[in-house]
């Protein structure tokens, strides 16, 4: 197996500072295979048009975006991107620390990418009343 991607391409992947235009299509066409698997706590998509669209989706829902990398860890055929995402929204600023998996095909590409970090208390925890009531599920499910 080649891979394609190194580390400097990861951390180009995932940075983004605010006011900066989102990695381009043509670049997620470079690294990511046709069929690519994407999954995170609100979705699965299937295809790379369909990766596609879902972060043009969070690009359009959003103000601006900031993505920031901590850590990267690559081996032969996964990696691992340790990152904080904020989101600009409505005049709110949201925090998402997370990691993402990557799975690299036989020709080099990403295949499947996963993304796991807590959507819910940055979310909705903000928001009075609501967020008194997710802390206070959290704490039930955590004592």
């Amino acid at each position: 197996m080649s891979r394609l991607i190194s580390k400097k391409d990861l951390v180009n992947l995932f940075s983004k500072n605010y006011g900066e235009k989102p990695v381009s299509k043509s670049k997620w066409s470079k690294y990511y295979d046709d069929n690519v698997i994407f999954i995170d706590p609100t979705q699965k998509r299937i295809g790379l048009q369909s990766y596609i669209q879902a972060q043009d989706n969070l690009v359009n829902r959003c103000d601006d975006i900031d993505l920031k990398t901590h850590a990267i860890s690559i081996t032969d055929h996964v990696g691992f991107v340790e990152w904080t995402l904020r989101l600009k929204i409505m005049g709110r600023e949201l925090e998402y620390p997370g990691i993402t998996r990557l799975i690299f095909s036989d020709n080099g590409k990403i295949t499947e990418y996963r993304d796991f970090f807590d959507f819910v208390a940055p979310t909705f925890g903000p928001i009075p009343l609501l967020g008194g009531f997710i802390r206070w599920i959290y704490r039930i499910f955590v004592s």
